[in-house]
């Protein structure tokens, strides 16, 4: 008698059955590995984004304040120098409003 690897059933072999298995087996575990490896990477790139999406909001919203107290500065100094005689120094005006970027560090 041959051996089991050896023996035939319509022209396909024991073998020939084991190695294609094994094949799939190995091309299945590969394609499976990938997919949840670019699926924790797509994951961790979109928790980044949005990381990054909420501070630019914040920055926005500092610069959007900070515009608004300067156009009132300018607006109260375009009133004085029209209530005040042209001889008067403007930028000796003093201001009433504070600062909102002093505590925010540049990146």
């Amino acid at each position: 008698m041959t051996t089991i690897e050896h023996r035939e059933l319509k022209g396909i072999t024991v073998k020939n059955l084991v190695v294609t298995i094994m094949s799939t087996a190995s091309i299945v575990a590969s394609v499976m590995t990938t997919y949840f490896g670019l699926k924790d990477d797509i994951h961790a790139i979109k928790n980044s984004q949005e990381t990054e999406s909420r501070i630019n909001n914040i920055r926005i919203k500092v610069l959007e304040d900070e515009v608004s107290l300067l156009q009132k500065q300018v607006d109260e100094i375009k009133i004085c120098t029209a209530n005040t005689s042209p001889n008067k120094n403007p930028s000796a005006l003093k201001t009433t409003g504070t600062v909102l970027l002093s505590a925010v560090a540049a990146k």
